[in-house]
């Protein structure tokens, strides 16, 4: 029997592989985004009372009213846009669920997907997946700059919309005020669909400002805002996300969402709601803590002559890796002399100048950073 042609040339991604080289040897992996970090007890414990209290059926395929309601209000207050919580929010089985929801219930077969590299490479293969023709453009490091005229380049007569991850994952780049009202010009002239991903926006530092697309000016109508909640409350493995758009698209990623997956987990989408009532003081402190996390890596990464690309959000590092040659001899080469696993940069790029960069992650508990960043100084 066959294998589907839509996945003819795909593979595990970099990320996969490189956690099952680093169990091999007992390494600390610096490379999967996995957050093993606590859960806030709010959360833990919401999610807790719901299963004791025997909230275990399904959902609506929307999500829980007390969920939706909870992130109507986090939007407005946080994302400077307003959702109607009945008709224009759907919850979703993580980020990547909403993502793979929002591809296939608003794009066609054929149609083309402009991607910024560096992309996260789900972002890419599920596209291939769905039959879409991917289209891209290079922001180049250290600053990973978006240009107007560059944009309006990048897009052809099949493009039908670009994906915005702010903060990137893997750069860590935060998109301006300024690139956003670029991306609407463009939008506007070619009449596309915005998708974003934002699941890092609670995760910035400097005190910068993170800008949701759909607050701009010309976008709110044309987007798909796609977000989670995996990050910010340390909760990887309970894959809750959600999309916010115009009720009409909403209603399409919904009837997908319900085909694909019916719902996401009911006494964890409680759970989740009850983290919207932390204080505010959760999220600056959350902010500060990775912040610190950011610097000691860095720190560490400079004395490997392993220069870093300082991030302005998430929790990921680019850094050079030219000392050790291409990327993936350089991950292999880190993961054997320090028993530390990254993520070579030719999973986000197709090419230069993703073949000489490592992304190391720094969500990982003080103690094991610590170490991972001893054995890093001394290779």
């Amino acid at each position: 029997m066959r294998i589907a042609r839509r996945l003819e040339g795909l593979v595990q991604s970099d990320i996969r592989r490189m956690t099952r080289e680093c169990e091999r040897v007992s390494g600390i992996n610096l490379g999967q985004g996995i957050c093993d970090l606590p859960t806030p007890p709010l959360v833990r414990d919401g999610a807790i009372a719901a299963i004791r209290e025997g909230r275990s059926t399904y959902s609506f395929a929307e999500g829980t009213p007390q969920l939706r309601e909870a992130i109507a209000r986090k939007l407005e207050r946080d994302n400077g846009f307003r959702a109607d919580p009945a008709t224009e929010i759907c919850v979703t089985v993580g980020a990547s669920g909403a993502f793979a929801a929002t591809i296939s219930a608003l794009l066609d077969p054929g149609d083309g997907l402009l991607l910024f590299e560096p992309y996260y490479g789900y972002h890419l293969n599920a596209s291939l997946v769905a039959g879409f023709e991917p289209r891209y453009l290079t922001l180049q490091p250290p600053d990973f700059t978006l240009r107007e005229e560059e944009l309006e380049r990048a897009v052809d007569a099949k493009t039908r919309a670009v994906v915005v991850c702010t903060p990137s994952n893997p750069s860590g780049k935060m998109y301006s005020r300024k690139d956003l009202e670029a991306l609407a010009r463009v939008a506007q002239r070619h009449d596309l669909l915005v998708i974003t991903d934002e699941i890092y926006e609670y995760i910035r530092y400097q005190g910068r400002e993170h800008i949701s697309p759909a607050s701009i000016p010309g976008l709110r109508d044309r987007t798909i805002s796609i977000m989670g909640l995996s990050k910010t409350f340390s909760i990887t493995g309970w894959r809750l996300g959600y999309a916010v758009g115009p009720a009409r698209l909403i209603g399409a990623v919904t009837l997908v969402n319900d085909l694909y997956y019916v719902c996401a987990p009911t006494p964890l989408q409680l759970g989740a709601a009850a983290g919207f009532a932390a204080p505010r003081a959760y999220f600056d402190e959350l902010q500060s803590s990775y912040q610190r996390k950011r610097d000691i890596l860095c720190e560490a990464l400079s004395s490997a002559r392993l220069p870093p690309i300082v991030p302005q959000g998430a929790y990921y590092v680019l850094a050079d890796c030219t000392r050790f040659g291409p990327a993936q001899e350089a991950a292999m080469t880190v993961l054997d002399r320090a028993r530390v696993a990254s993520i070579p940069g030719t999973a986000f790029y197709r090419g230069p100048p993703g073949d000489r960069l490592l992304r190391f992650c720094f969500a990982k508990e003080d103690g094991v950073l610590e170490e991972a960043c001893q054995r890093l100084r001394s290779i």
